[in-house]
């Protein structure tokens, strides 16, 4: 037993656990590093512990460093979260080492399922459908002839590690040979472990889960599967429960191998059982077994009304006798999106700065480790927050999910907000047609501009400005040439009330993520598009990816303005 425990670990994650700690009535300490010493999770916590500077491997990656914290707070137990430390089975085996609890699974099942190459050999003794595949191969020239019997395409896998990394599908010998050493370094630098192994590609492929819970001593629960084929780069957007189209015998399939494989290890705690299934016949491989709380995790606790934090906790204390209280009552349709400080129509690069307002739409289960005011550092994963609805049925919860998303709000910096908001309303989404490559053949163009250059003093004016004020202080304000600016709109098919971008002196530099119509109006101020000279005064033509560049006014006026089709 223990009341005191420390969450290794930062974010979304360390504060869902602290509140389950708040409800249990077992204390929390935190661990931060200099970048997050404003963070929510320290905060929250009833004490907190200064780990290092920003740099995970001087902080969240110091399994010595953690171990003082829980042994000077008097934290009987830690729990890893999910990422950093939560899949090292020697930060497991050193926290036991030290007498203090890992909420989690043995050090042992950690390594029998920490490398995919083992985990495929105790699938294949379990039963579990295997893909065609190889053993850890010594070289690319080794990989390229295994390649050649299973035949292409073949998915080139690091043994360890997940996410995404390390993971490089090879449509042929050339491709192959070429990506070995890529792989091979990806997996090395990240995880330590260079080994490497193939599998055979399913072009037309789901990515299919299901979570499991076990006892350590031979009981283990299936809590449903989920669908997490929404992914970009290999990395989960969107997750949800259960997944949509499985027949109840195709289900049932995967609870049952998922089951046998947590037995095979008597496997402790919570964990994951992941699955490639083939959308074009309805077989399903196993894939491999994450050992520890996933990201997504929210979707099966709202369907199957439990909380799995609660009941790692309860385990690590002794306590299993929720295995006899829980009945299999699954209830309605749950979905999940992730919000990231990254820029989806730049090839999804990372964010980071002040975020400004933080609002999640009301109806939804919000989980962030942000809010109004947070600075994003460029130190961590971008995952900002998850949104979580649940409904009586599928369309329910996307309808849900859907007017959350148009409700919610994080301003100041670039997050996948909009992106999520168009993926919600594809056809594809709702008809459940997701395949793990789906997302990567989504065009996504938002109408948006990028400022380049912003040029001597360019300002959003809108007609007719504030007016009124002037007994509180604030003088009018406003186009100062309301009649080009109206003009402007006017060109563009926009109410003349719509807001235009006033420009003074010298001219901004602009490109626009999205093709769409513009009018320039007032000074001259010799605008080109991509080069090519363009007249004030008319409607033209932007193609997405474009350039306009306005230079200096002319020896008439002082001020231009630019308006865009439906306004900023």
């Amino acid at each position: 037993m223990f009341n005191k425990l420390l969450i290794a670990n930062r974010g979304v994650i360390s504060r869902r656990i602290t509140r389950t700690l708040k409800k249990l009535g077992v204390g929390s300490v935190a661990v931060f590093s200099e970048a997050d010493a404003n963070s929510i999770h320290v905060r929250e916590a009833d004490e907190s512990v200064l780990l290092g500077a920003a740099a995970v491997s001087e902080s969240y990656l110091r399994v010595d460093k953690i171990l003082e914290a829980a042994q000077r707070t008097g934290a009987g137990a830690i729990h890893p979260g999910y990422g950093f430390l939560s899949e090292n089975a020697d930060f497991a085996e050193a926290c036991e080492n030290a007498g203090i609890i890992f909420v989690g699974p043995t050090p042992e099942q950690m390594r029998a399922f920490g490398l995919k190459h083992t985990a495929r050999e105790i699938a294949e003794k379990s039963g579990a459908p295997l893909l065609p595949g190889t053993g850890l191969v010594p070289s690319a020239a080794a990989a390229a002839d295994a390649a050649e019997t299973i035949g292409y395409p073949v998915m080139l896998k690091s043994t360890a590690g997940g996410g995404g990394i390390g993971m490089k599908v090879c449509w042929n010998r050339a491709e192959l040979i070429e990506a070995f050493a890529t792989v091979e370094r990806l997996s090395k630098n990240n995880f330590k472990d260079s080994g490497i192994f193939l599998e055979k590609f399913v072009a037309n492929a789901r990515h299919i889960e299901v979570q499991i819970f076990g006892d350590g001593k031979g009981r283990v629960l299936a809590l449903g599967e989920r669908d997490c084929s929404a992914q970009r780069r290999n990395q989960k957007v969107i997750e949800e429960t259960p997944a949509p189209g499985l027949s109840e015998a195709q289900r049932q399939g995967l609870f049952d191998a998922a089951i046998k494989l947590g037995k095979a290890v008597n496997y402790r705690s919570a964990g994951t059982v992941e699955f490639v299934f083939d959308a074009d016949c309805g077989a399903f491989y196993f894939l491999e077994v994450n050992t520890r709380l996933q990201v997504e995790h929210g979707v099966t606790e709202e369907v199957c009304g439990v909380d799995l934090v609660e009941w790692m906790v309860r385990l690590a204390q002794g306590d299993a006798t929720f295995f006899d209280e829980y009945k299999s009552a699954p209830r309605g349709h749950s979905i999940q999106v992730r919000i990231y400080a990254e820029d989806a129509a730049k090839n999804f690069q990372p964010s980071c700065g002040l975020l400004t307002e933080v609002r999640a739409g009301e109806g939804a289960r919000f989980e962030s480790w942000v809010e109004s005011g947070t600075e994003v550092t460029p130190f961590y994963d971008p995952m900002l927050a998850k949104i979580i609805v649940l409904a009586a049925d599928r369309p329910a919860a996307i309808g849900k999910m859907r007017a959350v998303l148009d409700a919610s709000v994080f301003a100041g910096i670039e997050t996948n907000l909009d992106y999520l908001r168009m993926v919600t309303a594809t056809p594809l989404f709702a008809d459940g047609r997701i395949l793990t490559r789906s997302l990567g053949e989504l065009e996504y163009s938002p109408p948006t501009i990028d400022v380049v250059d912003a040029g001597a003093m360019t300002t959003v004016q809108d007609w007719p400005g504030r007016v009124g004020y002037w007994n509180v202080g604030v003088p009018p304000s406003g186009p100062m040439d309301p009649l080009a600016h109206r003009l402007a709109n006017r060109l563009v098919g926009n109410d003349s009330a719509a807001a235009t971008l006033e420009v003074v002196m010298t001219g901004p530099t602009l490109r626009f993520n999205h093709a769409t119509e513009i009018a320039i109006c007032g000074a001259d101020f010799q605008a080109e598009i991509d080069g090519v000279p363009l007249a004030n005064w008319k409607t033209a033509r932007v193609a997405a990816g474009s350039k306009l560049r306005l230079k200096n006014a002319g020896t008439v006026g002082a001020r231009a303005y630019i308006a865009v089709r439906g306004g900023f």
